[in-house]
């Protein structure tokens, strides 16, 4: 393993992955590759089987179920990691999604949506920080989207919002932990072709310069080089993982 890609002896925590098909499998697997033990979290005990499935890959991996939008949950999550990737977010098992006009959505649904997609980053960065600052090390990975931080989607303010407001924490963090040896960044994918992607969005990504839906391993190859020893000197800035397609002006 090149040195600046070795993550042998690091500790990687993973929140989000409880999709066999989704983003936080792939990155937590791409991690597990380069070396880290990888601790992932979900709402629900399928995490444990992705977890076995890792293992049985000849990877070092362990699952954790707790509900990232509550405090107490959170603390019972490891305090020493080497590498978090905010990845939770987006819709949890036995919930919906938060969308609607701004006008028609209540406020209780207008706080679950920032509850599930920003607070989750929050809670958990501050409770691996202090370990991170003690140590000198640590790499902070944020996965937003371009939904927020590049573009819009109609009705969908919440979400928006949230995705925004985690570049914002991005780059707050970047700035006050530099000192201490931790980067903090951000990934922002466009149309991935995970588990729960639409009809409607599989459509979209066919228009894309690229003229397809990204994997998620595509996504899981940026958040990893920013994890990596090699990234020390990289902080506060945010990948955008689209195909090209914030920056096409014309559509097929």
């Amino acid at each position: 393993m090149i040195e600046a890609f070795d993550l042998s002896g690091r500790t990687a925590l993973i929140t989000g992955a409880g999709s066999e098909t989704g983003i936080g499998i792939a990155t937590a697997r791409l991690l597990a590759q380069m070396g880290a033990e990888v601790i992932l979290t979900s709402t629900t005990d399928r995490i444990n089987d992705r977890a076995a499935g890792l293992r049985a890959e000849g990877l070092s991996a362990r699952g954790v179920v707790a509900d990232l939008t509550d405090e107490q949950q959170v603390a019972r999550l490891p305090e020493h990691v080497d590498v978090l990737v905010n990845n939770a977010g987006m819709v949890s098992i036995g919930t919906d999604f938060e969308s609607g006009r701004l006008t028609e959505m209540t406020l209780d649904t207008w706080r679950a949506g920032i509850q599930r997609n920003l607070d989750t980053a929050f809670l958990v960065s501050r409770h691996v920080l202090p370990a991170m600052t003690e140590q000198r090390w640590g790499r902070v990975v944020n996965v937003t989207s371009v939904t927020g931080p590049v573009m819009a989607m109609r009705d969908e303010p919440a979400y928006a919002t949230a995705k925004a407001g985690m570049m914002g924490l991005t780059r707050s963090m970047a700035l006050d932990f530099a000192d201490s040896g931790i980067t903090v960044n951000a990934v922002a994918p466009g149309w991935i072709a995970t588990g729960s992607q639409t009809v409607d969005e599989a459509r979209q990504a066919l228009m894309t310069p690229a003229g397809r839906a990204g994997e998620p391993d595509d996504v899981a190859a940026a958040i990893a080089w920013f994890c990596t020893p090699g990234a020390a000197y990289t902080t506060a800035q945010c990948l955008v993982v689209d195909g090209g397609n914030s920056i096409a002006e014309e559509r097929a």
